[in-house]
């Protein structure tokens, strides 16, 4: 039988669950003390309080905020904002001295608004029974804590949501928003509690916002359409009837253009805020002329105008003080726009009472053309008249011959003016639709190119038969004094120095639509004259004078021959040499019928 080898016995592991010296230990993990012996354990704890404390947090900010969201929601029920609407259009009646009405009112707890819905404030009863301003929603700023702890509305801000506004002047020059916070206007219903009352000196706001308005301006009892501004914008800071505050306002124009206005206003004028201070600044971009409504449509004067100044006022007297650059201009009903601008640099002092003003400074330049306009003006009914002196010393044609089509000037078909100087010294009076100017005018060393006028007076250079013509006809001095009104254009003292023909003097009419009516005398000079000398006996240079009229149309004129004075001047010519003896009586009374007959376009006698 086989034995086995004997062999020590192996020492007994002690079991996980045991401690050193073999004992069990209790069932379970290590005591914890034991476990923070090891710094892995220490951090593990530190991660697990901190996660239990990060839990705690979140779960006691998720209870606050809902919390919150139920005050948020509750709260607007239990604040009836309604219950201040009689309170606030008491307020807003007396402060404005006019009849407020609000719609429904709602509260906002999130952003600190109070909404009203359906604004309404009535007009100056005296100018309409219509609404001043109309409005879908306000928006009124107030403080939380007094409204929902003590239940008392105090206002941040007002914000004017897509108003209609409308502005409406009378006669005498005074707006319907004049009694604006005056009392004039209908009086406020009287208030419970007078504590409760305001006054406008008592109100205030910090801002006073109007959001995307419409403002139409109008004049009472007037056929005349009201001139629309859209997108108007105004932003207040600071608002108070009793002191200065700023502004800014934004607007677009009628036809076109924008309008921007920045600077102080106040204190408001309790007895017409149309008088209250201003001192602001003034940018217009693209202003339509013919249909913004500050001048009068009938005048026929357009364009569009680009404006920069200034405009400082004490509610009586204004100060305005600025720059205008015109383009595409008008001047005519009857004128086609410029191609050229103008730019006028103004200064004007305006009596705010008395609806007049004056142009202390008015330097109008066309080019490198300078002319200088003063005088004054003054409202009258429903239009503005004026009473202006144009000063125009020495002023360049070239520069002014794209301007003649804008005042209705028209040359003829195919002519323009070129080179030369133009002075003029005008009066400009009488309402702007219906302007008369007058004064003279001169012209110097200048052509009116594409113009023959020799051959116009073909029927007097057929004395000489070789009378020169010309594509051109040069002016030496032409001067005239004019009278331009609604009725038409007088022209007196013409006289005009052509070289190459001699002086033509005499005087006429132009017609609103053009025509032509003028009776001229022509003292013939050169060829032209010799040919007459020898061919009818009559003197030349300014010893004879050759009838004629202009008929036709400016575009189109049309140079006549008067046969009954030139019968007279070849007749007196004539007998002139009889009696002088140089010739036979037969034979100067041939020549004058040959005279009068070419002169006429007929076949002389043979």
């Amino acid at each position: 039988m086989a034995t086995r080898p004997l062999t020590p016995p192996e020492p007994k592991q002690p079991n996980k669950k045991t401690g050193p010296a073999g004992t069990a230990e209790p069932s379970g993990k290590q005591p914890f003390l034991v476990r923070m012996r090891s710094g892995s354990n220490a951090q593990s704890l530190r991660r697990y309080l901190q996660e239990v404390t990060k839990k705690r947090w979140v779960r006691i900010t998720a209870i606050v905020l809902v919390v919150l969201v139920a005050l948020l929601g509750i709260l607007p029920l239990l604040i009836n904002v309604n219950s201040f609407r009689p309170k606030i259009e008491s307020a807003a009646t007396s402060a404005l001295g006019r009849q407020v009405k609000l719609g429904d009112l709602n509260l906002s707890i999130l952003s600190g608004t109070v909404g009203v819905d359906d604004i309404s404030i009535a007009d100056d009863p005296a100018f309409s029974k219509s609404s001043f301003i109309t409005a879908k929603s306000l928006k009124v700023g107030v403080e939380l804590m007094p409204l929902i702890f003590s239940k008392q509305l105090n206002v941040t801000g007002i914000a004017l949501n897509e108003p209609q506004i409308t502005l409406l002047k009378a006669a005498n020059g005074t707006w319907n928003f004049s009694s604006l916070g005056g009392t004039s206007a209908q009086k406020a219903p009287a208030a419970t509690d007078k504590s409760e009352a305001s006054t406008p000196q008592n109100f205030s706001v910090a801002k006073l916002e109007i959001k995307d308005g419409r403002l139409i301006v109008g004049k009472v009892n007037s056929t005349a359409k009201p001139q629309v501004y859209e997108k108007v914008n105004v932003d207040v800071t600071n608002f108070s009837y009793t002191s200065q505050f700023p502004l800014k306002l934004s607007a677009g124009l009628p036809g076109g253009g924008s309008a921007n206005v920045a600077g102080k206003a106040g204190p408001i004028n309790s007895q017409d805020a149309a008088k209250t201070p201003l001192e602001v600044s003034v940018k217009v971009n693209n202003m339509d002329l013919a249909t913004s409504g500050f001048i009068d449509a009938a005048s026929g004067i357009g364009g569009l105008a680009n404006f920069e100044g200034t405009l400082n006022s004490n509610g009586s007297q204004a100060n305005a003080v600025g720059q205008v650059t015109c383009e595409k201009v008008k001047l005519s009903p009857k004128g086609s726009p410029a191609p050229k601008a103008i730019r006028v640099k103004y200064a004007a002092n305006v009596d705010l009472d008395k609806q007049a003003g004056t142009i202390t400074q008015g330097d109008v330049a066309i080019g490198k053309a300078m002319a200088h306009l003063t005088g004054g003006f003054q409202n009258q009914g429903d239009t503005q008249a004026v009473n202006l002196r144009l000063n125009a010393p020495d002023m360049s044609v070239d520069e002014l011959e794209a301007m003649l089509p804008a005042m209705g000037v028209v040359l003829p078909s195919g002519s323009k003016l070129q080179g030369g100087i133009l002075s003029a010294q005008l009066g400009i009076s009488g309402p702007i639709d219906k302007l008369v100017i007058t004064g003279p005018v001169r012209l110097s060393n200048s052509k009116l190119a594409g113009f023959d006028l020799g051959s116009k007076l073909g029927a007097l250079a057929a004395f000489t038969g070789k009378a020169a013509s010309s594509r051109d006809t040069s002016i030496q001095n032409a001067s005239l004094n004019a009278r331009v009104a609604p009725e038409g254009t007088r022209a007196d003292a013409i006289n005009l120095n052509v070289p190459a023909i001699g002086v033509v003097t005499g005087a006429g009419t132009i017609s609103p639509t053009g025509a032509l009516d003028f009776k001229m005398v022509a003292n013939l000079q050169g060829g032209v004259a010799g040919g007459l000398t020898q061919r009818a006996g009559l003197g030349g240079g300014t010893g004879g004078g050759i009838p004629f009229s202009i008929t036709g149309t400016t575009s189109n004129p049309s140079f006549v021959p008067s046969a009954a004075g030139v019968a007279g001047a070849v007749a007196q010519g004539a007998v002139g040499n009889a009696l002088s003896g140089a010739t036979g009586a037969t034979k100067g009374a041939t020549g004058a019928a040959g005279a009068l007959g070419g002169l006429l376009g007929k076949k002389k006698p043979k």
